[in-house]
């Protein structure tokens, strides 16, 4: 979700709920008008009554039978109201509502007393909530008079109360169309207009504030996609050149930034071209002399082989031809790296036999570890791995190559060498081929550096190995999309998986 979205909708959220709030507090107004006039009507028909009737106690006292006909005779005109006649203590002493109270029911004296001051006008109240004893519900709009007998009998002057409820009631046809006429209509129409007004100027608004950042997304979006691939900086349309603005300086500032990167990307570019079009033209130029060099000290060597005249003449032989030998396989490992290393190599990928592979790769490098007193066996799990695997012949061959050959070098007679190839992964499966040694192992400080080009570690720097190998091999499993993994334990030997994902 865009921050242009977010902000259009918590604007809208916002005029909803205030909208809603709105239309609440003009029904909870028209609620409370509703009380007051309520209120003030039966306050006034209340006090009519005790003005015209001052012995209703005594009334009460002589008719008890006839009393309750003579109340409901009052209320002809007040249909949705009960007037109750209630004892100094709040004990309903005579009602005209239908429903039969238990014996001693009592109101609630708080909301009796606090009409009877407001009604004196001791403390006014808007309207004054107390019992209903005929719903037996405090939400009802009450109103009551303090009652005194004819001739005071005690020191309290209140004899009782006279109760008037106003029950609550449908509303009636007209008033409801005064409602909704007063809400519906005008008031309606107004916080709709409002909520237009300001929707329209936020919208506004959000439009102009976070084009800017729109565009700026954009341009991210269109680095983030084409990277630095393209020889310019991706051409966006300009939107506010011209402004001065956070947004304006960020579009700037990242514009500046892009354009800096792809000025080092274009150089450093070159400079990788340059470096593998040398690298690669001086492997070429440096094979053919080194090759003859090797021809001639090798023939050197066997003619001064075995003759006592010339035995120091072989022994510096045999030195400078370990040497050059080392340097053509220098040269032809530089070679190799630079042509992986083009953008525009690819992979020959086809079917293969894993098992098949490893029994060739081993069968290889069998004379050679027979020579060296070292066993080389091919573990082979058939039911784990798949039958077939999409690889690049070749360039595993040379990867799988280079780790035996590493393994020779580092194992001592007697030692062994496994070959082996197991699948991993529930769901994302994957080929697992290990070359595991039994030799001298490799420290840890140089287990992080092992891949890396031209790095000599402390075991190789003794046998002039310059690492190139090994490059090779992390380069090969990368362009099979796969990784190189290498436990070591110094004294106990050496393991390095290389892990191919199937395609």
């Amino acid at each position: 979700m865009t921050v242009r979205l977010r902000i259009a909708l918590t604007i809208l959220a916002t005029g909803l709920v205030s909208a809603l709030g709105v239309i609440a507090t003009v029904a909870l107004a028209f609620q409370r008008f509703e009380h007051e006039t309520t209120y003030d009507r039966a306050n006034a028909f209340l006090g009519r009554v005790v003005s015209m009737y001052d012995d209703i106690l005594d009334r009460h006292q002589r008719q008890p039978d006839e009393f309750g006909e003579w109340l409901r005779s009052l209320l002809l005109f007040e249909p949705e109201t009960q007037l109750y006649l209630l004892a100094v203590d709040g004990k309903v002493l005579a009602s005209t509502g239908h429903a039969r109270l238990p014996a001693g029911y009592t109101v609630a004296l708080g909301p009796v007393r606090q009409a009877v001051d407001a009604a004196q006008g001791e403390r006014r109240a808007p309207y004054v909530m107390g019992d209903d004893p005929e719903h037996m519900s405090a939400d009802a709009v009450i109103t009551a008079r303090a009652l005194t007998r004819a001739v005071i009998r005690s020191a309290e002057p209140v004899a009782g109360y006279l109760y008037l409820v106003s029950q609550k009631r449908p509303l009636a046809a007209g008033r409801l169309d005064v409602f909704r006429s007063s809400l519906a209509g005008p008031a309606l129409a107004a916080v709709a207009a409002v909520i237009a007004v300001t929707t329209l100027l936020a919208a506004w608004i959000i439009a102009g504030v976070t084009r800017p950042l729109h565009v700026l997304s954009a341009e991210v979006d269109a680095a983030a996609r084409d990277g630095f691939s393209a020889t310019t900086t991706p051409a966006v349309p300009p939107v506010g050149a011209a402004r001065d603005d956070e947004f304006g300086r960020l579009r700037r500032g990242f514009r500046a930034m892009l354009a800096t990167l792809h000025a080092q990307w274009d150089k450093l570019r070159a400079l990788d071209q340059w470096r593998r079009e040398g690298v690669s033209n001086l492997s070429h130029d440096l094979r053919s002399p080194l090759t003859a060099t090797t021809a001639c000290l090798e023939t050197l060597h066997k003619r001064w082989t075995g003759d006592p005249a010339h035995a120091e003449d072989a022994r510096l032989v045999e030195v400078a031809l370990r040497n050059t030998r080392n340097a053509a396989h220098l040269v032809r490992s530089l070679g190799d790296l630079a042509k992986l290393d083009e953008p525009e190599f690819r992979l020959e990928l086809a079917p293969t036999r894993i098992g098949e592979l490893l029994d060739d790769i081993a069968l290889r490098f069998a004379e050679r570890a027979a020579e060296q007193g070292i066993a080389l066996c091919h573990v082979h799990a058939k039911d784990d791995a798949p039958p077939l695997v999409a690889v690049d012949i070749e360039l595993l061959e040379r990867a799988l190559a280079n780790l035996i050959d590493n393994a020779l070098k580092f194992t001592a007679r007697g030692g062994s060498i496994r070959l082996g190839a197991r699948m991993r992964g529930a769901v994302q499966r994957a080929l697992e081929l290990s070359v595991q040694d039994s030799g001298r192992g490799i420290v840890r400080a140089d287990i992080a550096h092992l891949f890396d080009r031209l790095y000599q570690g402390q075991s190789a720097a003794a046998e002039g190995d310059k690492g190139l190998g090994l490059a090779i091999v992390k380069r090969i499993a990368e362009l099979h999309g796969g990784k190189v993994e290498v436990d070591s334990t110094v004294g106990h030997g050496t393991e390095v998986r290389i892990t191919l994902p199937l395609r």
